[in-house]
Formats: structure tokens, C-alpha cells, sequence
């Protein structure tokens, strides 16, 4: 099996910091998918202290990472990345099955998989 994500190295280590900070350095990283958004669906990331028996489990640059049985299929071949600039941070996620994005960048759909937009 291909890797559902691609986690960067840049984004690996914020995520790690971010354990750091919050005291959760055993946790996972869990990557699902949401209802809503102006496209309909939106990207969700926290940390999460357990994994589900039906969750995807990956792990890469020593973070384990999970993904739910529904959102997996939907974020195949996403590569989540973070981006550092003069105006601050953030993650940037690129789903190559997205077929509309919203300008902010974390909402979006798919050819399969629409959602309900919601007024951003």
C-alpha cells in the first residue's frame, strides 16, 4: 500500500514541537476530514492519545500518524507540508483529489465526496 500522506520533514518538526509545548510527546498525529467549509469538506489535524482498531496508522519521521477509515480513501496522496514566512507559519495541505479548493486553503471537495459548504 502507497502512503495514504506524506508528512514533510518541515511539517514533522513543527508537529513534534507542538507535542513538545502541549506535553503530549507520546501522542499521534490524527489527519481527518470534516463536513463543512466553503467547499464542503475541511482538513482536521490534533493530537490524539489513542488510535481506533479501524483507523489507517502510519509512521513517518518518528511520528505516528492516523487516519480515520473514512477520511483515508479521501486523503490518499495528500502531502501536508509547513511553510515558514516573513508574515508567520502554517501548514499548507495538497490533495491531489481535490478538485475545488477554497481561498483559504482548508476547505475543498472531490469528485466523490462534496459535503455541505458552509459561508466562510
Amino acid at each position: 500500500m502507497s502512503e495514504a500522506i506524506i508528512l514533510t520533514e518541515a511539517a514533522a518538526l513543527q508537529i513534534k514541537d507542538m507535542m513538545k509545548a502541549n506535553g503530549e510527546e507520546g501522542a499521534y498525529f490524527r489527519f481527518s476530514i470534516n463536513g463543512g467549509g466553503c467547499s464542503g469538506l475541511s482538513y482536521g489535524m490534533s493530537l490524539d492519545q489513542e488510535k481506533a482498531d479501524t483507523d489507517t496508522y502510519l509512521e513517518q519521521h518518528g511520528i505516528g500518524i492516523v487516519i480515520d477509515k473514512d477520511s483515508a480513501p479521501i486523503v490518499a496522496g495528500t502531502v501536508i507540508d509547513y511553510k515558514q514566512s516573513l508574515m508567520g507559519g502554517g501548514f499548507t495541505i495538497d490533495n491531489p483529489n481535490a478538485l475545488v479548493s477554497c481561498g483559504c486553503g482548508t476547505s475543498f471537495r472531490t469528485a466523490t465526496v462534496t459535503g455541505t459548504p458552509e459561508n466562510c
